[in-house]
């Protein structure tokens, strides 16, 4: 049995036309069933459904033989035991850093500021600032970032930005691209090792769709 973890939303809606390139075709909708493993038409495929950010945590400890991950998810992961064979090309979107449109973030660099920002993306933002010599005082949240500035919580964040409509709706701008982002292919490197035969067709598939 091949499992792939994928998790609701975005990455699994764009990963679905890779999966029918390899011939396989999920026989179920996460966001109807309540179900967590979802059999496929072929018997021994199957794809569970976890959390974004527990993914790589499930195929580098061999729970999942494959998996699709953001790669913000694998920076802040780590990669430890991981294959990523493949960027897919799905899920883009850019990885910034944010203020309050009254907010003068350049001057406030350029001043030695040190400043305090929001985020779930610790390790990024640490690199980040760190290269830059900026000095920031990071407070890790798992919710709505936008919300910090507003209360004044923090003077700017480091989100994942796709059309920018959530920061214009809160009076928020963008002011430096950290990173572009989209979704990895990731493989255990004992599964790989072992099942070579079972798993290459499925990376040699996912290859050609996204070439």
């Amino acid at each position: 049995m091949i499992t792939i973890a994928l998790s609701k939303g975005r990455i699994f809606d764009e990963t679905l036309p890779l999966l029918k390139a390899a011939g396989i075709a999920v026989r179920e909708d996460p966001e109807t069933s309540r179900k967590l493993i979802l059999k496929t038409n072929r018997r021994d495929v199957r794809v569970i459904i976890v959390r974004a950010a527990d993914v790589p945590t499930y195929v580098q400890y061999g729970a999942a033989d494959l998996g699709v991950a953001g790669q913000d998810v694998l920076d802040e992961h780590g990669g430890q035991g991981l294959y990523r064979p493949l960027d897919l090309k799905i899920a883009r979107c850019r990885m910034m850093v944010a203020v309050p449109n009254g907010f003068d973030y350049q001057r406030a660099v350029r001043h030695g500021a040190r400043l305090r920002v929001a985020t779930k993306y610790v390790q990024t933002a640490r690199e980040h600032f760190a290269e830059k010599g900026v000095h920031v005082d990071l407070i890790k949240l798992y919710g709505s970032m936008e919300l910090a500035p507003l209360v004044g919580l923090a003077d700017a964040i480091v989100d994942l930005v796709s059309t920018g409509n959530t920061l214009r709706a809160n009076n928020l701008k963008a002011v430096e691209e950290i990173a572009p982002v989209s979704a990895r292919l990731i493989v255990n490197q004992a599964a790989l090792k072992l099942r070579r035969s079972a798993i290459q067709p499925l990376l040699d598939a996912f290859a050609r769709a996204t070439a």
